[in-house]
């Protein structure tokens, strides 16, 4: 909830209980929030005010008293009422109102911190320090998830993420760019990466039922320190990236299972194109139609399995045995035998990963 709406809704409380009005007015004069269309003392007298060492006046049938924050005014708050209590009442109101802005921007401070360490914009000295003076603690175990929908500053993604981890006070949900929203986790003693598997999909699917959203959730390794976390935030980013080349039928990818096509990822464009020409010459995968490459894609899923292969596609044993007979002479690989079908499978993740760096 952002701090407008807390304080309107603290000012519309108070009035209740006390049934006195409030208005919060900014230093420009201007109102900033209001129980009451009443109108305010003069500008004169604001100004006035302003220029006091006093911290609460009495004005007519009002109050005025100054809000402050690390010893700066912020606001002058505007009590309506004759009721005995009306002073302390508003003595307490500033209290808590100051309280809010204080702790408003601690959160907002720790968020930016948290956002400029991702980016490794501190040294480890300047790190600690900062840590220290926020009250953030720097050796426990933290996780870096990032959390990417198909649209781009999704808010209905964003308030469900927030409430999902609302009761988690340690944890910082935050987003650098367009291109995703980060959770920086802190992990139990016994949590361990079938957790953080977990903690994934359960963000996959809660984004799907309550935010009516698709999304890709990438996960880092475990980082035991404060000056772990930008190369975690290094590994969340290429994990959702290499994912979505490599692993196009997933949502869910963590750094330490992306197995052979974070090797590609990080090959030469160049060396990916003579592994393509070596094997294929004049040929292209693009040649294949759709109904052969789910056909491949099934038959890899199973192990290379003819039989559990014919039986998900509905398809006779020997028509499939055709197809591959097809395929065979026309790149020469006979997918049905393991080497053949290791290096087919690996020209197909190569070829997605050539036709990603030319797009991009």
């Amino acid at each position: 909830m952002k701090l407008l709406q807390i304080l309107q809704k603290c000012l519309e409380d108070w009035k209740n209980i006390s049934h006195l009005d409030f208005c919060l007015v900014h230093l420009d004069n201007t109102i900033y929030i209001s129980t009451c269309d009443r109108a305010l003392p003069s500008t004169e007298k604001l100004d006035e005010f302003k220029d006091e060492e006093a911290l609460c006046i009495s004005n007519m049938n009002c109050r005025l008293y100054k809000v402050m924050e690390n010893h700066q005014l912020q606001y002058i708050l505007i009590v309506w009422g004759n009721a005995e209590a009306a002073s302390t009442i508003g003595e307490l109101a500033v209290c808590q109102i100051e309280s809010l802005l204080t702790a408003y921007t601690e959160k907002s401070d720790k968020n930016v911190f948290m956002q400029n360490l991702l980016l490794g914009s501190y040294s480890e000295v300047d790190a600690f320090n900062r840590a220290k003076k926020l009250h953030i603690a720097t050796t426990v175990r933290r996780t870096v998830f990032l959390v990417e929908t198909k649209q781009s500053k999704d808010e209905n993604a964003l308030a469900t993420i927030r409430n999902i981890f609302a009761a988690k006070t340690r944890d910082f949900i935050t987003a650098i760019d367009d291109s995703g929203i980060i959770v920086l986790r802190e992990l139990q003693p016994s949590e361990d990466y079938s957790d953080l598997d977990d903690i994934a999909h359960m963000l996959v699917d809660m984004l799907n039922t309550e935010a009516m959203t698709s999304a890709w959730v990438s996960y880092s390794n475990i980082a035991d320190d404060l000056k772990q976390l930008p190369d975690a935030y290094k590994e969340a980013r290429t994990a959702l990236e290499v994912g979505k080349i490599f692993y196009t039928g997933k949502n869910v990818f963590g750094y330490n299972r992306l197995g052979i096509g974070r090797l590609i990822y990080q090959l030469p464009v160049e060396i990916c194109e003579m592994f393509i020409d070596e094997f294929f010459k004049e040929e292209t995968l693009d040649s294949i139609d759709d109904e052969t490459l789910t056909t491949i894609r099934t038959f890899f899923e199973n192990n290379l399995n003819l039989s559990e292969t014919s039986r998900q596609l509905y398809v006779h044993r020997n028509t499939l045995v055709y197809r591959f007979e097809k395929l065979q002479k026309k790149f020469g690989l006979d997918i049905r035998t393991f080497e053949d079908a290791l290096t087919f499978k690996l020209a197909m993740m190569v070829v997605n990963y050539i036709k990603y760096k030319k797009a991009n």
